[in-house]
């Protein structure tokens, strides 16, 4: 994961803040080294149909766009995750491998 992006999630800062920082460094991708944007909107399983249709109906910065869809990606991983640690816990101690 680009190490920057990753610093991003680890800051004890708002929503927001975390959002335009996102914002910030995806321009920057796109702008200098798109296909590692391409790379890492891979990595984080950005769906490509949502990201163009996104990007057609939308008036706001591509950056931002592109920032809002990997943060709710990563809530959407994080929910997941929730979920399958809950299930995990309700299996019996006879019944895990």
């Amino acid at each position: 994961m680009d190490n920057q992006i990753e610093i991003l999630f680890s800051l004890p800062a708002s929503s927001e803040n975390i959002r335009l920082l996102l914002a910030e460094r995806v321009n920057d991708l796109i702008v200098s080294d798109f296909n590692q944007l391409i790379s890492l909107l891979y990595r984080f399983d950005i769906s490509e149909n949502k990201l163009k249709q996104q990007l057609q109906n939308a008036d706001a910065n591509a950056g931002e766009i592109i920032a809002d869809l990997i943060i709710q990606r990563d809530e959407e991983k994080r929910r997941s995750r929730e979920m399958f640690k809950q299930s995990e816990d309700e299996i019996s101690e006879e019944d895990k491998w």
